[in-house]
This record gives structure tokens, C-alpha cells and sequence, in this order.
């Protein structure tokens, strides 16, 4: 298996994906929906586990890899001595049940391979019976999952897997076809032939992404991340999961592992932005009405996360047979954190259906109608300790990321009471909204350090505080501002890079010890353009593109010791702090598309 998370590359038909390695394994694949029990869990434990390997036979083959240029369709090149054959991998957008292809084609002189195919349901721990078909293909049933694999190939069990040797010569398409369904069901009709469906799967990746607007010299790096959040989003919902994994450590070794399948609120501003600014409007569209079918019901009971198709309950619970990667435990599924109070996302939302608006969608009946509750609620709830952007589990605290977003939701509210003609609301907002503004300079203040502070009294730093230009709360060339940012650069950059806050502080609950965090310097380059130092903005972009995997992805944070990723991947939050920055450094103006 490859080593590193960035030796892997996504597939998806926006519905679900996987994750395949530099050397033609799948390792990773929760089918029929991103949240659902992983068919191959190779990524988190060993390839008992699962996994579907097809590589040369010959162990010194050479072998680069590239995404079809703005598609999902990805191509591994192996190189002989013998010869050249490319494997194709892709999920057809769905017609039915989701359908894995992997396509073997000779390029030149002749190639030997090998396939191993372990398929393990329920995260590596239900070893399915494989039954031989009438048609020559093959099944694999337990309990409730059946998948089914078509292929010419002659394959046999060998050691509870599927193996078989097979060679290709140029000009020669071997094709195999992997069906999920459920197993109490009779087989679906044939799937369409795999030159087809590759063919319908490179035409819609194409059609989507041709869409995407010049951005500069950027362009080609917000195209992947555009198709990225793509690849992450489920289409029957709208909803965006954070990344495509679970339990993916921001500490090798040691107990950050978190399950990220799941869509989180606080990404809804800046991804509505993303997609807005760049007239994908349809997405944008879903991802706001998936935002308000997930919140309706009690502003006190709003989540910070929910499920894809907005649901409540994620228990978090562990994997005790997966020893998780590089024995990174325990392997979750489920997260917590949902059940934590957070004050921001208060703040999240309005300001998402504020740029909504902006944007010139619709406004619907039931934004009003939410609003006028979810203020209701702040107005008192604004008061109160909180866990935090970063979902802390040290004890709550007057985190000053909470409180600016809380001021966020009563300054958006104010400003559009007075572009309607709502005086009295916008007036009464327009104080709340002071009276937030008024604490935060009071309290999170330290002028002793000249800068703003994680939390009230605190002594501690917090990338999140890079935030507070970017919502508006204060210009970018106010010294407060100036100073939190020279702070920041002092202490919480690590090689060039920001870290979320120093860990070894406790606030968290949590040993100390994780990466970067690639968000957070996606911020920095942000404040950077707000205060016209583009030249600073250029290099850390630059940096942080350097980042980026062969193919274009990032993973939620940077370890600069190691030179490696770390945490769940690909990670929305990390592609659309990408997108943001490169609009704003390719705005002529230089200002934030946010403030």
C-alpha cells in the first residue's frame, strides 16, 4: 500500500468515492454513500482489510499518474522493460447502482499484471461468501451488501481473496466492473459497456469544470479544486462532506482522528462564496437549501455538523479490530463534536444566506422566518461559553472566534433590515451587534501581547482570530488587527505555515503534537491581501500550491518536519480556502470577496 496520504488520488460519482494509491491499490471505499460501512478499509489497517490492487507483476515497473484534464478520470501510466499499459479509473455519474471501472490499456510492447482483490464489508470485519456466476463473473455477499465483479480476466480464491495474472499488448482494453446492490436483490440489468461509460463520465466532468472562469494564472489549480468540492458533494441532498474519510490522523500515531464524512456548517459561507463567484450557481443553490433543511426546527438545537442528507445522530463510536494508519488510534466512525455548543455557526449561517442574498438567489419565506429565530436565540446565547471552531474537548470557554461570529449574525441581520426598510430591527440589531463588537476589543484584547487572544484572559493565540478582517469585524489596516497578525507570524508559524493554535496550551483535551493547519494559511495569505501585501500574498499561495499532491489534492493539515500530510483527505475546508485566495489576489481591487 502507499505510505503517505498523498501518494492517493479520489474517484467519486458524487455520491461516494475512493481513494486510489500511486500504485494501483483502492484502499479506501464506503459504498453506496460516503458515510456508509467502508467495503475496503485497506487505508486504516492492512490489506486483510480490503483492498483492489491491479499493478505489473514485475515490482521495479515505473509508474506516474495524472487526472484527464478537467475530469475525475484518473490515469496510472506503468512503465516495463517490456512495455507500457495505462490503468483508467472512474465512477460513472449514476444511473442505478454505483459502478467502480478500471480499464487496463496497452500502450506499448507487451505487460504483465497482476489483480488481488480482498473485499471486506463493515470496515474490514464481515468477510463475504464469493460465489462464481452463471455469467462468469463473480459475487460477494454479506448480510446486506453485494458486490459484483465483471471482467474477462480468468480470477480464482486464493486465501479469502480473488486473484488472477493476466498480460496486455498494445491497443488492447481490458475492463473490469464492480457493482454495488443489495444483496436480497436480483442483479441489475448489464451495466452500459466501460468505453461508454468512460466516455459519458469524461463528458460530464467536462461539461461541469469548462464553466469555471479564468482565474488568472490560478486557473487551473481552482478547476481541481472546484472539481474537488464537486467530487465531495451528494448530489440527491446538495450536502458537501468535509472529506472523504474517516479517522485520518493530524498526529501519526496518536488520538486526532476524526470522522470527516459529514457536512459541516461553517463551510457554508465560504463554499456558497466559491461557487457564486465562480457561476456555479445550481451548486450553490443546493448547498443553501441543504443548509436550511438541516437547521430547521430550534435555533437551540442547531448542530455544527449533520449528515449528508442533514441528519442529527452521528454517534461517535470506536473500530477496535482497525489499528488505523500507521497505527493512528482509534478509528472512528461517528463524531462528537455534533453534540457540542458552538457559537459561531450562528454566525456561519447568517452570513451564508447574507452572501446568498448578495449573490442575487432567491430569497426564500423561510430565510426570514429563520433569522428572526436564530436571533432570538443569540440575542441571550451570545453570552455564553462555548467549545469552539475547533471543537475543543477541554471545557468550554468565551472563544473570540464565537464571539465575532455572533456579532457577524446580528451585523448581517441590521444590514439587511435597513435595505429593506425595516428601521426599528435594523436599529436593534445595529446594537447587539455593538454591544458584541464593544466586549470582544474589551476582553479579547491583550494589549500586553498587541493582539487579539483565543479567548477571553487568555494568553493564547489562534489562527481563527485571522478571521476577523475577512468577516468584516475590523479593517484589515487597523492596528489592533496589524498587531494580531504580526503575533500570529511570531508564534504560530511553523516553517512558513500556520498552526490553528499551540497545542501544547491543553485547551483541547488533547496531547499536544499536529500539523499545520492548511486552512489557517490560506487566511494568512488572505489578511496579507487585505493589508496590501500582495507580494506576501503571491509567496505563501505559491507555497501552499507546492503543497498540493502530484494530482492536484490536500489534505487537511502539513507536517513541514515530516514533509508530509496529514489528517482526513482531500479536505473541502483546504480547496476552498484555495479558491478564496486565488479570487482574491486575482481581484484587481485586492479585497476580500467576504468583507
Amino acid at each position: 500500500m502507499p505510505s503517505r496520504i498523498e501518494d492517493y488520488a479520489i474517484i467519486g460519482d458524487c455520491e461516494t468515492a475512493a481513494l486510489v494509491g500511486s500504485d494501483g491499490s483502492i484502499d479506501w471505499l464506503c459504498w453506496p454513500r460516503f458515510d456508509s460501512a467502508a467495503c475496503f478499509a485497506a487505508l486504516l489497517g492492512t490489506s486483510d482489510n480490503g483492498r483492489w490492487l491491479i499493478a505489473p507483476a514485475d515490482p521495479s515497473a515505473r509508474a506516474s499518474r495524472q487526472y484527464r484534464d478537467g475530469t475525475l478520470v484518473l490515469e496510472t501510466d506503468f512503465e516495463t522493460a517490456d512495455g507500457k499499459a495505462t490503468l483508467i479509473d472512474f465512477m460513472p455519474p449514476r444511473q442505478g447502482s454505483p459502478i467502480l471501472i478500471r480499464l487496463v490499456v496497452g500502450r506499448r510492447g507487451r505487460v504483465e499484471l497482476q489483480t488481488e482483490l480482498v473485499v471486506r464489508f463493515d470496515y474490514g470485519a464481515s468477510v463475504p461468501w464469493v460465489s462464481r456466476l452463471a455469467d462468469g463473473g463473480l459475487s460477494a455477499v454479506a448480510g446486506p451488501e453485494m458486490l459484483i465483479l465483471d471482467t474477462p480476466v480468468a480470477l480464482h480464491g486464493e486465501d479469502l481473496r480473488t486473484v488472477g495474472t493476466f498480460s496486455v499488448e498494445a491497443g488492447e482494453t481490458i475492463p473490469f466492473v464492480l457493482i454495488h446492490g443489495p444483496s436480497h436483490l436480483p442483479r441489475s440489468a448489464a451495466p452500459e459497456a466501460a468505453n461508454a461509460a468512460l466516455a459519458r463520465t469524461e463528458a460530464f466532468w467536462r461539461a461541469w469544470s469548462d464553466r469555471c472562469p479564468s482565474v488568472g494564472p490560478w486557473t487551473d489549480a481552482v478547476r481541481r479544486s472546484l472539481i474537488t468540492l464537486k467530487t465531495l458533494s451528494y448530489q440527491p441532498t446538495g450536502g458537501i462532506v468535509a472529506a472523504a474519510t474517516t479517522s485520518l490522523p493530524e498526529q501519526i500515531g496518536g488520538p486526532r482522528n476524526w470522522d470527516y464524512r459529514y457536512c459541516w456548517v461553517r463551510d457554508a459561507t465560504l463554499t456558497l462564496l466559491a461557487f457564486m463567484k465562480l457561476g456555479y450557481h445550481d451548486e450553490a443553490r443546493a448547498w443553501r437549501d441543504w443548509l436550511l433543511r438541516a437547521i430547521a426546527g430550534s435555533p437551540a438545537q442547531a448542530q455544527i455538523m449533520y449528515g449528508i442528507a442533514g441528519e442529527r445522530r452521528l454517534p461517535e463510536w470506536e473500530v477496535p479490530w482497525l489499528p488505523g494508519y500507521e497505527g493512528s488510534r482509534p478509528v472512528r466512525v461517528g463524531n462528537a463534536a455534533a453534540a457540542q455548543f458552538q457559537l459561531d455557526v450562528y454566525g456561519e449561517v447568517a452570513d451564508a444566506l447574507f452572501q446568498a442574498r448578495r449573490g442575487g438567489m432567491p430569497v426564500l419565506e423561510r430565510h426570514n422566518a429563520i433569522r428572526a429565530a436564530t436571533l432570538a436565540y443569540v440575542e441571550t446565547a451570545w453570552r455564553d461559553p462555548d467549545e469552539g471552531i475547533w471543537e475543543v474537548r477541554g471545557g468550554r470557554r468565551h472563544f473570540t472566534h464565537s464571539k465575532v461570529m455572533a456579532w457577524v449574525a446580528f451585523d448581517r441581520a441590521s444590514t439587511i433590515m435597513g435595505e429593506t426598510g425595516n428601521d426599528a430591527d435594523a436599529a436593534r440589531w445595529r446594537r447587539i451587534a455593538d454591544e458584541i463588537h464593544a466586549e470582544v476589543c474589551s476582553k479579547a484584547f491583550n494589549a500586553g501581547i498587541g493582539s487579539f487572544v483565543q479567548s477571553y484572559g487568555s494568553h493564547q493565540l489562534d489562527a481563527s482570530l485571522l478571521q476577523m478582517p475577512i468577516v468584516g469585524f475590523l479593517p484589515a489596516t487597523d492596528p489592533r488587527v496589524r498587531g494580531t497578525v504580526s503575533a500570529i507570524e511570531r508564534r504560530l508559524l511553523y516553517d512558513g505555515l500556520v498552526m490553528r493554535y499551540d497545542t501544547e496550551a491543553g485547551v483541547d483535551g488533547l496531547p499536544a503534537g499536529e500539523g499545520t493547519f492548511l486552512a489557517c494559511s490560506f487566511w494568512l495569505a488572505d489578511n496579507y491581501v487585505l493589508q496590501g501585501r500582495r507580494d506576501d500574498a503571491c509567496a505563501l499561495f505559491k507555497r501552499l500550491l507546492a503543497l498540493r499532491n502530484d494530482v492536484g489534492l490536500l489534505a487537511e493539515e502539513y507536517d513541514p518536519r515530516a514533509k508530509r500530510m496529514l489528517g482526513n483527505f482531500p479536505q473541502a475546508f483546504s480547496h476552498v480556502g484555495l479558491i478564496s485566495t486565488a479570487l482574491n489576489l486575482n481581484r484587481v481591487e485586492g479585497r476580500c470577496p467576504r468583507a
